[in-house]
């Protein structure tokens, strides 16, 4: 059978064709962007990417087309398939269809912190010699993939919560029906598909809602957001992290780095990880408890965390110059970015941090957080933000927020030349987007001079 799939570069949908041809299924793609890593690890498995959607690359007919959500009407390829009557799924339908349907799904849920977690619990099972599937939306440390068929029965997935196809617009997770769940937090995000908060609890309710009896929903005992959506309906064991929650993390060190985990007020055992920060703590306990459900004990669970390491953009330290170091972050939300800047905050203590952000999500560039976004930056000692031309709102309003130092920048250009200048030996400055930023990294690592900017 040959699979083609429409939108194949993107992370998720690279996964399903990784997955497609474990399978045994001869699978082509296109997509605007053609380009380094996805490519190159694409082409390396076989599968043969077109530059762009001429309808000529559906000359023969494929046994069925897979359409990725960033898929419009319009698109030549998208009108073809309709036109000629082609079958098509979407991304989730398929790998429902065709791969989960028999698996023991354990998915992780959740505004912020998916791929860190989902990466954990596969890492938590590689540790156990349970092989399992996953797709996940980056790379683990601990892999060199972002999505594996697996082994055994047993399957992660990184289950968001965005619309899954333009014919389709129930969240991608919806398809997924879950035995183990974790829900991280529940906060709005995603406003070009989203109304407010409530609209973003429906489609988490449904997904309960199809979570078997003998499932088990985890969950952070603070999360007044998770709690009414679960109040709405819930069928299967539900466990609590957190404070007050069934799995606690006690006895942290300054930028838990170190904890000690419980569970029922039983000491379970101790991580020392590389990873530093709050949110982590926080995602541990959940893939340890995920992994009790498929029979994994806490204490071997610990052991393989002791070993973790993130995917990247994670937190991930970059390089330095001139004695600066650079970290990069894929923060896109104003909790995230909060929760990061924290993490590192405790980690170095009271040197010097610059904030650069780009604002790459729909959500952030419509200004939906333009009255909040500040309050994130607290640990930040300077702020320096890339200036987009954004329909709704002036970003000079940012300034009149805060005390703190923030700028605004035009170019990338102007913001390397700025660290350039100021940035001193023992500072720290963390890059956050879920963007490219331009290659910002490349240009501050490789001290590519910049001509500063003329204005003050």
């Amino acid at each position: 059978m040959r699979i083609h799939i429409l939108g194949i570069c993107g992370t998720f949908m690279g996964g399903i064709a990784a997955i497609a041809k474990a399978l045994g299924y001869q699978v082509s793609g296109c997509d605007e962007h053609v380009y380094p890593p996805m490519s190159t690890q694409l082409e390396a498995l076989g599968i043969t990417l077109i530059q762009g959607y001429d309808p000529k690359q559906l000359q023969p007919q494929p046994d069925c087309v897979i359409i990725g959500n960033a898929m419009r009407r319009g698109n030549p390829a998208v009108e073809y398939v309709l036109d000629h009557n082609i079958p098509y799924f979407s991304g989730p339908e398929w790998l429902y269809r065709y791969v989960l349907q028999n698996k023991w799904v354990l998915a992780v849920s959740g505004t912020h912190g998916k791929t860190s977690t989902s990466g954990m619990l596969a890492w938590i099972l590689e540790y156990a010699n349970m092989s399992p599937g996953f797709l996940i939306g980056g790379i683990p440390g601990n892999f060199n993939v972002s999505a594996r068929i697996g082994d055994t029965p047993f399957f992660v997935i990184e289950a968001d919560e965005y619309d899954t196809a333009f014919f389709d617009k129930r969240s991608k997770f919806l398809h997924y029906r879950p035995r183990t769940l974790i829900i991280n937090n529940l906060e709005f995000d995603h406003a070009d598909i989203f109304d407010n908060l409530t609209a973003i609890q429906k489609q988490f309710h449904y997904m309960v809602r199809a979570v078997p009896q003998s499932g088990l929903i985890i969950y952070p005992q603070s999360d007044q957001a998770i709690q009414s959506t679960l109040q709405q309906g819930c069928w299967s064991e539900q466990q609590t992290t957190g404070e007050n929650g069934c799995w606690q993390a006690i006895q942290a060190n300054h930028d838990d780095s170190q904890f000690t985990v419980e569970m029922d007020d039983t000491i379970q055992g101790h991580i020392n990880w590389q990873l530093i920060g709050a949110h982590n703590k926080a995602n541990a306990l959940a893939a340890i408890a995920a992994a009790r459900h498929v029979g994994i004990t806490p204490q071997h669970a610990i052991e393989a965390l002791n070993q973790f390491k993130n995917a990247k953009r994670r937190l991930e330290f970059k390089g330095t110059f001139n004695g600066v170091k650079v970290y990069d972050d894929f923060a896109h939300h104003p909790t995230a970015i909060a929760t990061t800047l924290s993490g590192l905050r405790r980690h170095v203590g009271t040197e010097k941090i610059y904030a650069v952000v780009e604002f790459g999500s729909y959500t952030m560039r419509n200004g939906t957080h333009q009255h909040t976004i500040m309050q994130a930056f607290i640990d930040a000692d300077e702020v320096l933000i890339k200036q987009h031309e954004i329909k709704g709102w002036d970003m000079r309003h940012l300034l009149e927020q805060t005390t703190k130092p923030i700028k605004l920048f035009a170019q990338t250009d102007d913001i390397v030349a700025y660290l350039q200048k100021n940035a001193k030996a023992n500072e720290h400055i963390l890059v956050m987007s879920n963007k490219g930023f331009d290659g910002i990294f490349q240009r501050l690592l490789g001290m590519t001079k910049i001509t500063p900017p003329c204005h003050s």
